[in-house]
């Protein structure tokens, strides 16, 4: 059985993975919107990437023994001023899981939970990874400064992202 500090604490962060997807999803339809169906792909790949995030979760909470408590996630921003704001959203939200996942696995480390530190350590080496694509992304929306060719050639690069499965 898991600890019960454990189980609220893997409960948050199913509840903080499903809101990134939610996040990313309302970017997708804003970059849609927009007409910019390659960033919109790119966000979707996103979306659907903390879905498993959270599924991983999930599912581990219940083969230990533990209860899933979903809790309700707020509604995502869908419209942005450029694409720049919508990437250093995505940033700050990547750096706020990452201290998050650090804080569970700091939880399970002090209860000398080893299952669960395994189960962790992906999530801690997915996360940079994360906080690396997406900061690269940002770091090129920022070069382009508003270009339109700069944002279509973007556009284009970003349509060709297939699916990590992360």
């Amino acid at each position: 059985m898991i600890n019960a500090k454990t189980e609220i604490a893997i409960n948050m962060q199913i509840k903080q993975e499903l809101t990134a997807a939610y996040n990313y999803l309302g970017m997708s339809a804003h970059f849609h919107h927009e007409n910019l169906s390659g960033f919109a792909h790119w966000c979707l790949v996103q979306y659907q990437e903390e879905l498993v995030h959270a599924m991983r979760l999930f599912d581990y909470l219940l083969d230990r023994g533990g209860r899933v408590d979903l809790e309700a996630i707020p509604q995502p921003k869908c419209t942005f001023s450029s694409p720049v704001e919508v990437f250093q959203t995505a940033l700050a939200q990547e750096r706020e899981n990452t201290k998050s996942i650090d804080s569970l696995y700091q939880l399970a480390a002090s209860l000398n939970d080893h299952a669960t530190i395994s189960h962790l350590q992906w999530f801690v080496d997915e996360q940079v990874e994360e906080e690396k694509s997406v900061g690269e992304v940002l770091s090129l929306v920022e070069r382009a400064n508003g270009e339109p060719n700069a944002i279509l050639y973007l556009n284009d690069k970003l349509a060709a992202r297939g699916s990590d499965g992360g």
